[in-house]
């Protein structure tokens, strides 16, 4: 009974981070091979994984295997110093909806949904995790005008997120 239980949490843990707000729907139509570049992010609510960074941005990439290579990096304020983490992910079902799994702690993956994106140009996205405390907006260019900012809040909000929350990245180069 014991190792039923064990291996039951086992399960949850592993797989149990791999689903989608239930107000979310991925986006259809999703070009993996478009999506690859640099991405700024410019706004997210608040983790401790990036707890302290500003300029924040994210690099995708082919891997070997077929998934999509992470490199994440932001300037800690407090240390004064660059911060990266190199990651994995790879799609949860098709290959064109945008729902992939990501990893930077060994086994242990968690949700990336693509729920709203710039399909003609690729110039934004807006993600989140498996549930509604995980948001993040992501651009091509490190700022955006007002008009997009304020779609990507009344969407978020409509979606149940704490738009209240939400830190805005600051993105000067130096």
């Amino acid at each position: 009974m014991k190792r039923a239980i064990v291996m039951s949490i086992a399960v949850m843990l592993l797989f149990g981070c791999l689903g989608t707000p239930e107000s979310v729907k991925p986006v259809t139509g999703f070009d993996s091979s478009r999506y690859l570049g640099k991405w700024y992010e410019i706004a997210r609510l608040d983790h401790s994984f990036e707890r302290g960074l500003e300029q924040v941005s994210a690099q995708y990439s082919l891997r070997e295997d077929g998934g999509i290579k992470v490199l994440n990096r932001g300037f800690k304020t407090e240390s004064k110093k660059w911060k990266e983490a190199e990651g994995k992910a790879f799609f949860v079902g098709e290959k064109d909806v945008g729902h992939l799994k990501v990893s930077f702690f060994g086994p242990f993956y968690g949700s990336y949904v693509i729920f709203d994106l710039d399909k003609e140009n690729y110039q934004y996205a807006f993600v989140c995790g498996s549930n509604t405390s995980y948001l993040w907006f992501l651009s091509r260019t490190p700022t955006v005008d007002d008009k997009l900012k304020a779609q990507f809040i009344k969407q978020a909000k409509e979606l149940g997120f704490d738009t209240d929350a939400l830190i805005w990245v600051k993105q000067e180069t130096k």
